[in-house]
């Protein structure tokens, strides 16, 4: 039997919300599957299983605030489950447990949560019409309706009356639904709802613990843009609007390459240097509303030029939407953030842990560039490495630049 346990989503998380489970008990799942969502202070993440077998037991509620590390649900294998089946004394026991509990649960979807917390509306007032009485976003919107319209709803509740009691002295069943809001108590826990100020406090506390924890050792270099620029220009005459390629996936795949050069790097430090097989490279997206959000490219150093610009192109939108699923925020082995187009020539990083290293990339800018003795105007790129001395040294970081630079001078081996 396996244990499925809160991931950690970064160096920031200690624990998130369980928002809604996407599998039951004796549910097949293969891996890649999403069993569950999780709401961090970066948003509501999909939360993916890496085993194959049956699902045990789920351990956790919807709602309920679990640390990072906890186990979450069990894992069978399909002989486990089958001796299971036949123990139907054992079997009972939960189902006895889980009867008790939906009274203080409420089924609603994420979107239906989210919603209803803006609008300050209690989703445990609302009638659920979705799957097992969940309440679902057109629920929401229904109850959104019936509180813009309270006058419409004020005149018509006297006029059913007087129709009514001269029918039934009995009227008064009203009564009961007026008992309905005892059911506030049962509220859920408070959620932490994504939003530019709690993105921000994330990467706040990252950032610090990188600060405290980490000691950074810098390296910059530059290197002459034209060659790569030049070919990046030809091979776009050949592809579609929609399929050319951006500057930025050069650098992601120069960065890959130069790690399997020098792999010292593609590394956590976890008790000591944990050298990692694959290379996935967290590239950082600026959120419009503050904040960044770091996507995995899982495996950059075997995807084509055309593979990294796709997964660019699923990853940033997704991104902006916090809407990632969680090997898309845990798996990265080194960052990079790239400044584009901008007069910032220079950009120094912090790593995130457990991370050891993050390339920075600023903008493109010309200037004067000497070549075999003769000086020219060049699109010069500045490249800094931010580094855990701990894991590495100078000489180390500087055979990494220079292996990104020579690859960035041939970008038709990239």
């Amino acid at each position: 039997m396996l244990e499925y346990k809160m991931p950690s989503l970064g160096a920031d998380m200690e624990s998130g919300f369980l928002r809604e489970w996407r599998v039951k008990a004796g549910d097949k799942i293969r891996k890649g599957d999403i069993i569950a969502e999780v709401e961090t202070q970066k948003g509501i993440v999909e939360i993916e299983v890496f085993d194959e077998g049956i699902i045990g037991e789920l351990l956790v509620q919807a709602d309920e605030q679990v640390p990072v590390g906890r186990t979450m649900a069990t894992i069978l294998t399909e002989e486990e489950a089958g001796k299971a089946a036949t123990v139907p004394t054992k079997a009972a026991a939960p189902l006895i447990e889980k009867a008790v509990a939906p009274p203080h649960h409420i089924r609603a979807s994420p979107l239906a949560r989210r919603i209803a917390s803006e609008k300050g509306i209690d989703i445990a007032t609302i009638h659920g019409t979705g799957p097992d009485g969940a309440v679902t976003r057109e629920d929401v919107e229904h109850a959104i309706a019936a509180q813009v319209a309270p006058p419409a709803t004020m005149s018509e509740k006297p006029e059913l009356s007087k129709e009514a009691a001269p029918a039934r002295p009995e009227e008064k069943p009203v009564t009961p639904a007026i008992e309905v809001p005892p059911a506030a108590p049962k509220e859920p826990p408070k959620a932490p709802v994504a939003s530019a100020e709690t993105i921000r406090m994330a990467v706040a506390a990252a950032m610090s613990k990188s600060n405290r924890e980490v000691p950074h050792y810098y390296l910059e270099t530059k290197t002459d843009m034209q060659p790569a620029l030049t070919w990046l220009t030809e091979a776009n005459k050949q592809r579609p609007v929609k399929e050319r390629l951006l500057p930025a996936v050069l650098l992601i795949k120069a960065v890959a390459k130069a790690l399997s050069d020098v792999p010292d790097l593609n590394a956590w430090w976890e008790n000591g240097l944990q050298r990692k097989e694959s290379i996935n490279v967290g590239y950082v997206v600026a959120l419009r509303t503050g904040g960044i959000m770091v996507p995995t490219i899982h495996d950059a150093d075997t995807k084509s030029l055309d593979e990294v610009m796709l997964a660019l192109n699923d990853l940033i939108p997704r991104a902006r939407a916090l809407r990632l699923r969680s090997s898309e925020l845990a798996d990265s082995t080194i960052t990079v953030t790239s400044l584009g187009e901008g007069g910032v020539e220079t950009v120094y990083g912090v790593i995130y842990p457990p991370q050891v290293a993050l390339v920075g990339f600023g903008g493109i800018t010309e200037q004067p560039w000497t070549e075999n003795g003769m000086l020219a105007v060049r699109p010069v790129l500045k490249i800094t490495l931010a580094a855990d001395h701990r894991a590495s040294d100078g000489s180390t970081g500087s055979r990494f630049l220079t292996a990104i630079k020579n690859y960035l001078q041939q970008p038709d081996k990239l």
